[in-house]
């Protein structure tokens, strides 16, 4: 147990999933928690009673020892906390998106190569386990080349407005939902040339006065030539049969294969052209789910800050990392700009 890394929790809504997830980590333990809601930090407490919580960010980094932060905050806070946390001598995990603003993005390097700490976005979505299996295949070289992509984040967001009602006005949908489908793109086809995004305002979208479309699609193209598809729709009526929140479709050289979230299920083509699906829905779901029913994010999370861990014990990189994390900003940034513009956008590089 003292051999674990010491682990802090900021913003503990979303962070109380993490709190949760720590409990299964053979690298980690939560040794405390911050939050201004006395009323989240007294849920964080039965959680874990023996967290020590805090209201205020600096006073849990002066008041604990930790060797790393977790960041679950509003977007517009996430900049100027990693910095903090980096300079009170702390590695940083921080939930997607990383930062909605890309001016912010010069900066973070600075700060993370004076202080020497790192950092790895919560792009939890890498660490489900289909998607796990999906990317185990492809290192394999079973798939091939990957050649295009199909990817998508489609989840109807009422209640996330009424959770978080910041998500509103302080941010967009590009960065918000379309992070998971398009760091799941640029991880099998490495850095985005150009984006061309179309979007929409649904009815639902209307009804909570959205400002930007909350139904977007977008088209890729990589630097190496690949294309990729992404789609995400934050207003529209489920069908939860018929297709997973979140799908990633590899098509390949040599085969094709599908991850899905929430489901369990990894779907690909064996050596003679068979179509395989693993389901892995009653050998893992007390893992992933924690209850019968399918919840959020538990597993994945787990899986995610031990990757972390592994990383920064070994001095091997960890993923996504700092500079993954601004690239994917920038992409994303891209796609607000083809959606203000309707036409194709160059993505900036990083520097």
């Amino acid at each position: 147990m003292e051999e674990r890394l010491r682990v802090g929790v900021v913003g503990l809504h979303e962070g109380a999933t993490m709190l949760l997830a720590l409990r299964s980590s053979g690298l980690c333990r939560a040794i405390a928690g911050c939050d201004p809601d006395e009323s989240k930090r007294q849920h964080a407490r039965e959680i874990n009673e023996e967290l020590r919580l805090f209201s205020a960010l600096d006073e849990m980094l002066d008041g604990a020892d930790l060797d790393l932060v977790c960041i679950y905050t509003p977007d517009s806070l996430h900049a100027a906390q990693i910095e903090q946390c980096m300079r009170a001598g702390m590695h940083v995990l921080c939930t997607k998106p990383l930062i909605n603003d890309p001016h912010q993005a010069a900066r973070l390097l600075a700060v993370a190569s004076e202080t020497g700490k790192r950092l790895q976005v919560g792009q939890s979505t890498r660490f489900y386990e289909p998607f796990q299996r999906q990317r185990e295949h492809y290192l394999s070289g079973k798939l091939g080349d990957a050649e295009v992509i199909d990817a998508h984040y489609n989840h109807r967001m009422d209640w996330y407005y009424t959770k978080s009602p910041w998500t509103i006005s302080e941010t967009h949908w590009a960065y918000l939902g379309l992070s998971h489908p398009i760091d799941y793109v640029r991880w099998y086809l490495g850095r985005i040339r150009e984006v061309h995004a179309y979007g929409t305002v649904s009815e639902l979208g209307k009804a909570y006065n959205m400002p930007t479309p909350d139904a977007i699609v977008v088209n890729l193209i990589s630097e190496t030539g690949k294309i990729a598809r992404v789609l995400g729709n934050y207003g529209f009526h489920e069908l939860p049969k018929a297709r997973a929140l979140i799908e990633g479709f590899l098509m390949g050289s040599k085969g094709s294969s599908l991850a899905r979230y929430p489901d369990l299920r990894f779907t690909y083509h064996d050596e003679t052209g068979v179509e395989v699906e693993e389901d892995y829905h009653h050998s893992m779901a007390g893992y992933y789910y924690r209850h019968e029913l399918k919840g959020m994010h538990y597993g994945e999370f787990c899986n995610c800050i031990d990757s972390f861990a592994a990383s920064i014990r070994s001095g091997e990189p960890n993923s996504p990392d700092l500079v993954e994390g601004i690239d994917t900003v920038l992409t994303m940034r891209a796609v607000v700009e083809s959606l203000e513009t309707g036409k194709p956008t160059l993505v900036q590089t990083i520097g």
